[in-house]
């Protein structure tokens, strides 16, 4: 008998930023016969998770759910708020951000890009000051990452809303929360957030193929001036089909099912111990990178992700290259690298149905990758890890007996 070295043993560590892992209760939602989605059981389905999803949003305003990736959900927020030609103001925290700002000009709008060095987030102070220049508001839109999934860098939503406000701007606020959204704490309503992005393939635990739109009343009034066309990104359309529980046109039924698995497996964890886990991960993952004498790429704690760790490596090594053999000798996948950082860096993705066991797991895998691709490090990155998770449980478990 020949042999067969086309299967690798055990479950893959799929440690990117998203598409994360699916769970076998999400799986088995969706694994059900197609129902009529004109009928009377798919109309009870749609309105449990379009006030379903508004719980992890954390407002009593619509939330528009798209049949398309993130992408999609940007566009959508766009096309539905602004006009040709209005300028918008945006933050270069990374290579998404730089996409949207890509959109915005293809779509007929005039963009201006705060930049940076895609080692931080959006600073508040920064678009306080450019707003106060804009005596004649002719920015209408402040469009900002939440998370910047190519560096891992999170932007203070709460702390932008206030300087728009110190600034006393009429400017809408959109916000992509595509790789924080179910993951990290986020208030819709409360940060004055007019219209939220989201997406299905990170912390919502959904395969790619669903994305949201989050509003206002101040973006539904804009929306009724907005000229730029719209077709299948309407929101008036789907506003009034989804008052009666449907889609003007064929919706996901599958990842519907599947979506309203995830909103109770959220809620039934508890949003906030789903965010102190995320947290957890985090640290833990940040522990690590010091411990083996590697930089992390988002240089101001103030910014760190709950979500995703970028790994910066010394000059003259491979990101690539540690990913590659990675992959080959240990199955485990990381995010790739962009921008200015090409090859420099790879990216730790520690969110979604995941626990402490795969996140130290995917630590050791990486310290041996690390050691495998010649990386000068030192060891001991995973025990360091693992007394930080051991501390935090003892912690927590001190607060519970109090």
């Amino acid at each position: 008998m020949s042999q067969n070295t086309s299967r690798t043993a055990g479950r893959h560590f799929l440690q990117i930023p998203g598409p994360t892992p699916l769970p076998d209760r999400i799986l088995r939602a969706m694994d059900t016969p197609i129902i009529d989605h004109r009928g009377p059981e798919f109309a009870k389905l749609a309105k449990r998770v379009l006030e379903g999803i508004k719980t992890i949003f954390k407002t009593t305003s619509p939330v528009i759910i798209y049949t398309a990736t993130g992408t999609g959900a940007w566009e959508a927020a766009l096309v539905n708020t602004l006009s040709a030609g209005d300028r918008v103001l945006m933050v270069e925290t990374g290579q998404f951000a730089t996409l949207w700002k890509n959109m915005a000009q293809k779509l007929g709008l005039k963009p201006e890009f705060i930049p940076t060095d895609w080692r931080i987030g959006a600073d508040p102070a920064v678009i306080e000051a450019r707003l106060r220049e804009d005596r004649a508001h002719e920015i209408k839109a402040v469009c900002v990452l939440h998370n910047e999934t190519a560096t891992g860098c999170l932007s203070p939503i709460a702390e932008i809303r206030q300087a728009i406000d110190r600034a006393g701007h009429p400017a809408l606020f959109l916000v992509d929360t595509i790789s924080s959204l179910a993951s990290t704490d986020y208030r819709h309503d409360e940060w004055g957030v007019d219209v939220t992005i989201g997406g299905a393939q990170k912390g919502l635990m959904l395969p790619p193929g669903m994305s949201f739109n989050a509003l206002s009343d101040k973006a539904l009034a804009a929306s009724k001036k907005s000229n730029l066309p719209k077709s299948f990104w309407s929101w008036d359309d789907m506003l009034a089909m989804n008052k009666i529980g449907f889609f003007p046109y064929t919706p996901a039924t599958q990842m519907l099912h599947g979506l309203a698995a995830s909103i109770d497996m959220l809620h039934e964890e508890g949003l906030d111990n789903v965010f102190a886990r995320h947290r957890r991960f985090a640290e833990a993952t940040r522990r690590a990178i010091r411990a083996w004498g590697l930089e992390i790429l988002c240089r101001d704690p103030r910014y760190y992700s709950p979500t995703i760790t970028a790994v910066l490596l010394p000059d003259g090594h491979d990101a690539d290259e540690v990913r590659n053999l990675a992959l080959d000798h240990f199955n485990i996948s990381y995010g790739t690298s962009f921008g200015p950082f090409s090859g420099k860096y790879f990216r730790i993705g520690h969110l979604g149905d995941t626990n402490d066991l795969t996140i130290l797991g995917a630590l050791a895998g990486t310290e041996m990758a690390l050691t495998l691709a010649g990386v000068p490090i030192k060891k001991g990155g995973v025990q360091a890890a693992m007394g930080y998770v051991v501390s935090a449980h003892s912690e927590a478990q001190r607060a519970a007996a109090e």
